[in-house]
């Protein structure tokens, strides 16, 4: 059986408040206008490492 060591790979908003040191109002308005990429699965909102990499170095999402 595989075991998985590395780096989560989706986190919620809630786990982003204190990584980035933003508020939640902060980080629910970088997802509304798009400058934070997410997937909504039903209601909520996981964000992709790569997301949050590239949210950091200046990347526009796509």
């Amino acid at each position: 059986m595989t075991e998985f060591t590395q780096e989560k790979l989706v986190y919620s908003p809630k786990e982003l408040e204190p990584m980035l040191q933003l508020s939640k109002n902060t980080i629910n308005a970088l997802l509304r206008s798009g400058r934070l990429r997410s997937v909504r699965v039903g209601r909520r909102y996981l964000i992709p490492l790569d997301a949050v990499q590239q949210f950091l170095a200046g990347i526009p999402q796509s």
